[in-house]
């Protein structure tokens, strides 16, 4: 299994930095985890946009989920063109907005899912966990060959998230905030919050994403490193991790 980074900055791209986007793949199998802005654009450095068939949004922020729209109308147009013959499959929260949205367009639908949910698609298995935020959002847990990648999106820090991370292999966890900030009003974590998640939960390998435009990002990583796991790293666009 492998896990490209596109993009890992929160609120709005930086020039070639996109927002929100992690492809997963095993097998000649690929599985998109949200679609933020500038993402679109950067993925095709990486793979042709009618190969991936799936995408998982965790939420509804522009920085997460602005460039699904794109998508559905590249799905439309390279169907009529012969390069696919499959239907762009979109999950998220159940949302009336989104689905039509989605279901509007040609060649694509949508599926909800919840915290109690279990997709299978293709060698994946994700799993999901309600996240503390503005609105509905997931954390998930994709598993494939006994290996676990889990991604927070964005969330407070809370607890349950460590039995849900334990024993990740690779844990990408947001990281928007400063030690000795207080996310809990906005629903994100500090890197002193993430380094105790990537300790308690025993990650394999860690990285921080949802960066924040401001600061040293360097400071994030020994923060986080203090808390006892010393496999913390700061995610970068095309950075790619094999599990």
């Amino acid at each position: 299994m492998e896990c490209r980074v596109i993009g890992m900055w929160g609120g709005f791209p930086k020039k070639n930095g996109p927002c929100s986007g992690y492809l997963i793949q095993h097998d000649g199998f690929s599985l998109l985890i949200d679609c933020g802005s500038g993402v679109l654009t950067a993925l095709q450095n990486y793979i042709d946009l009618n190969e991936i068939d799936h995408v998982i949004l965790t939420h509804y922020h522009y920085d997460h989920f602005s460039d699904i729209g794109a998508y559905l109308f590249s799905r439309l147009v390279n169907t009529h063109l012969g390069k696919t013959k499959k239907e762009l499959s979109v999950y998220g929260p159940e949302d009336d907005v989104v689905k039509k949205q989605v279901e509007d367009v040609a060649y694509s639908r949508f599926s909800s899912f919840n915290e109690k949910s279990q997709l299978e698609i293709g060698p994946f298995t994700c799993t999901f966990k309600r996240n503390i935020h503005p609105v509905e959002t997931y954390s998930i847990k994709i598993e494939c060959d006994c290996k676990s990648v889990v991604f927070t999106s964005d969330t407070s820090f809370t607890h349950d998230l460590i039995p849900f991370a334990a024993n990740a292999d690779l844990l990408i966890t947001e990281c928007s905030l400063y030690e000795g900030m207080d996310g809990a009003a906005s629903g994100h974590m500090t890197s002193e919050q993430a380094g105790i998640l990537a300790h308690q939960s025993n990650a394999k390998k860690v990285l921080l994403t949802h960066l924040p435009h401001y600061g040293n990002l360097t400071d994030l990583v020994v923060s986080a490193k203090k808390l006892g796991n010393p496999n913390i790293e700061l995610a970068e666009p095309g950075m790619l991790i094999e599990i």
